[in-house]
């Protein structure tokens, strides 16, 4: 999504991510999903946990504010809203069609 800060991930979720597809046995695909995870990026993180590195994923990065998480909580969830909105939109008119009366007899 643009405009949302792309994922900076606590070293525990990484971790526990990675336990997902290399202790519980779930596959790459199924875990990612199941976190809301791009898939490459769940790769990337079980590629650096096999090579001993995955402690060193993310610290370039400086840790999100509270404020700049809050902002990408509420712009996800603006873009779920506003998806629910259209759907409903969607519905209404196709209800709104069916309960017309007919015009053939």
């Amino acid at each position: 999504m643009k405009g949302i800060l792309q994922g900076r991930y606590t070293k525990e979720f990484r971790e526990e991510a990675v336990k997902l597809v290399t202790e519980e046995k779930l596959s790459l695909p199924r875990a990612a999903r199941r976190l809301s995870l791009p898939p490459s990026t769940l790769t990337t993180w079980v590629r650096a946990y096999k090579e001993g590195k995955l402690g060193e994923i993310g610290k370039t990065y400086r840790p999100l504010t509270e404020i700049e998480m809050e902002l990408a909580r509420t712009k996800k969830e603006l873009v779920e809203a506003k998806m629910e909105r259209d759907i409903l939109k969607k519905a209404a008119a196709y209800f709104a069609k069916e309960s017309l009366p007919s015009t053939r007899r």
